[in-house]
């Protein structure tokens, strides 16, 4: 049992974006005003890209920059498992941008459905959607 406890306190930030995105996933499913399914929507975008940059990781790893490359150190081996791994902090800039982009129109067609039914809960939302 003690080396459970210890696998599971040295996993603490996997709990961590577990726990983030369940709060998101619920507030999406659970809530019913539009504005805390987007606050959801964003805290789960935000769990995916915390974990995803924590997979990138790698302890004693460096940067993944060459130095030299001109004269004795042009043959020198170069060890893979000496340098992080750039592309998931990359591809996370993207999803970054993207959460950002979808979290602009989610608020404006939000503001755009308020103007129109002066209503941002969805159950009144249906039923005035089916008034008209």
């Amino acid at each position: 049992m003690p080396d459970l406890m210890l696998e599971i306190i040295n996993k603490y930030n996997y709990w961590l974006y577990i726990i983030l995105m369940m709060i998101g996933l619920y507030a999406m499913i659970a809530k019913n005003n539009l504005i805390k399914k987007l606050v959801g929507m964003n805290i789960f975008q935000t769990a995916i890209i915390l974990f995803f940059i924590s997979m990138g990781y790698k302890e004693n790893a460096t940067i993944p920059i060459i130095m030299g490359g001109h004269g004795d150190t042009a043959h020198k081996t170069i060890e893979a498992s000496q340098y992080i791994n750039p592309l998931p902090h990359v591809l996370m800039l993207t999803a970054i941008v993207v959460t950002v982009a979808t979290l602009g129109v989610a608020l404006a067609l939000i503001i755009k459905i308020y103007q129109r039914y002066e209503t941002l809960e969805e159950d009144e939302l249906r039923m005035r959607v089916k008034q008209k």
